[in-house]
This record gives structure tokens, sequence and C-alpha cells, in this order.
């Protein structure tokens, strides 16, 4: 656990034996992230700070879906922040989010084991490096995290953006026909669209969050508020982005699978008109074969006058499978 003390000289860093000390001074508001979940971190939340049981349970465990809780003196909320793994997966990165007038606390994951810890901790340590460096400024616990979560709204469109360069190439090769692996193909183009889904629905579900957290949130001051509406602006701008390249996407998927099958289906009408054309000449040498070949010595008159009819009858095949439009 990492805690900071932020005043008008910026930024502290300060120790946890601090912390009852720290809460009761009114030059500044503390900061205390929590990277690991520990005994020790709940004692905290529920000793030191009171927290509800429920959102402390909410910190601890897992969240598949973003969630908001409105107490007379704090909020609680949790949101989602996108790392894309290998083979299209996408990992949701948890930040739960406790907010009161002279407090901020953050809470990373459960993490996947397969997610770096570095990676959780991209956002917090961004806006740690920024202020360390005399860039970045906040006034209350509202400006910070509304520093912190805006660097992932940011990663977020950016993430929308390099997919959108992938479907530009994507698309340039669906026009250009060019691709002779439609499976591998097609499997790309589906990657592509479930990270995009996946982003558009962190947003779209971020949005909703914070929609509710500035109706419902009494306590904040105006500038507050001010701050949350701005994230809900920047949640429902890239929740519409990834909406728009996403329907750019299927359009793209939907021209090269129409391509596909049609050359699939051109492909069959062939095959039905060679089995047509065949089928006469199978049953006629099935029946006739034994009579007009055999063993001992072979039947001219008659194996001329059944080739001339196989012969005929194709062509008949053929003109009629013509005038059916088949090829």
């Amino acid at each position: 656990m990492e805690l900071r003390w932020i005043d008008a000289a910026g930024l502290h860093d300060a120790q946890l034996s601090e912390l009852s000390a720290l809460r009761t001074r009114p030059d500044g508001f503390l900061w205390l992230d929590i990277p690991i979940w520990s005994d020790e971190a709940e004692e905290i939340l529920s000793q030191e700070f009171r927290f509800h049981p429920m959102a402390i349970a909410d910190s601890r465990e897992r969240n598949h879906v973003p969630r908001v809780h409105v107490y007379p003196d704090h909020l609680f909320m949790v949101v989602h922040a996108p790392e894309i793994g290998t083979s299209g997966h996408v990992h949701y990165l948890e930040l739960d989010q406790f907010i009161g007038e002279k407090f901020l606390v953050t809470v990373h994951g459960p993490i996947n084991p397969a997610v770096p810890i570095e990676a959780a901790l991209r956002e917090t340590q961004d806006v740690v490096r920024r202020m360390k460096a005399g860039r970045l400024h906040p006034t209350s616990p509202f400006g910070l995290i509304y520093a912190i979560v805006s660097t992932v709204a940011r990663r977020e469109a950016a993430l929308v953006a390099d997919l959108a360069r992938q479907v530009g190439l994507l698309e340039q090769r669906v026009m250009a026909a060019t691709d002779d692996e439609p499976q591998i193909f097609l499997g790309q183009l589906f990657t592509a669209r479930h990270e995009l889904l996946t982003i558009r629905t962190m947003a779209s579900q971020g949005g909703e969050i914070y929609r509710r957290a500035i109706k419902l949130a009494t306590f904040a001051p105006p500038e507050g508020i001010a701050l949350l509406t701005d994230l809900l602006d920047q949640y429902n701008r890239v929740a519409h982005i990834s909406e728009s390249q996403l329907d750019f996407l299927m359009g793209v998927t939907e021209f090269y699978r129409a391509r596909t099958d049609t050359k699939m289906t051109i492909a069959a009408e062939r095959l039905a008109v060679i089995a047509a054309v065949t089928l006469p000449i199978t049953a006629l040498s099935s029946v006739m074969g034994m009579n007009v070949i055999v063993n001992d010595r072979s039947r001219w008159l008659l194996l001329g006058i059944l080739v001339t009819v196989m012969i005929v009858t194709s062509a008949l095949v053929l003109r009629w499978a013509r005038r059916q439009g088949w090829w």
C-alpha cells in the first residue's frame, strides 16, 4: 500500500502510521493506493475509514461489470480498463475508487495472473509521475480521480485508434481480393471485432456508472460534479467512436463473407452441372455396359450407338443448364 498526501505544495509520500493524523488535517487530502488486496488493507478500510461492508466486499472480489454505491459522505465506484492479451483476449483491469471530500482510496484488482502488475498500475503511476514532475496539480480527490480515469479513457481511445488502423489494412486486403486463406483472414476480422466490442462495452458501462454518480452524489462540490460530468462525456465519446468503428468493421466483414459465399455458390452450381452431365452417362454405362462390352468380344454397333446416345444426352443436359443460367 502507498499513502500519499497532496496539498498546495504538491505530492508527498507518507507512512501508513500517519494515516489517522493526515485524515484530520484541513490543508489538503490523502490518497491511499492499494495495488494488491491484503488483510491489512481490509482492516484499514473497515476500521479507519469505516466503509460499508458491501463496498469492501466488492473491492476484495472481482467485479465483471462496473458498479456504484453512493453514501452520505463518499462514493464507491468500480470501473475497468482494457488490456489486450494473446489471441485477441481482452483482460479487464479493475479499479475500485472510494471518493470523499478529503480522501481518495484506489484498489486494483483482483488481477489475472497472466497480466503483470505494472499493467494494472499504469494509470495511477502515470498520474504520480505527472504530479512529481509538476505537470499536474489536483486540488481535490475529485480532481485526482479525474486525472486517473481520464488516463483510462485516453488509453481506450488510443486502442480504438490502433484497431481502426488494423481494420483499415484489413479493408484494403478485402477490396484488393488478395487474400488466399479465408479461414485465417476471417479469424483476424473477428478478433478485431471482439476487441472493439469489449472496449465499447467497457466505455458504455463506465459512462452509465458516472451518470448515476452525478445524479446521486449530493455531497460532492460543484467542481467535483463538473469533473464527473466530463468523465461521463469522455466515456460516451469512446463508446460512440467504438460503435462507429465496429459498424465499419461489420460492413467489411459482411462484404468479404458475401464475396466468399458467392464463390462457394458458383462452385456448387458448377459441381451440380458436372454431376447432371455425368449422371445419364453413368446410368447408361451401368445398365448397358455388361451387355455391350464382354470378356470374349465387343458388340461394336451397340457400343457406337451407346456412345452416341451418351454424347447427345450430355449435350442436351449442358444446353438445358445454360438456359437455366447455371453456367
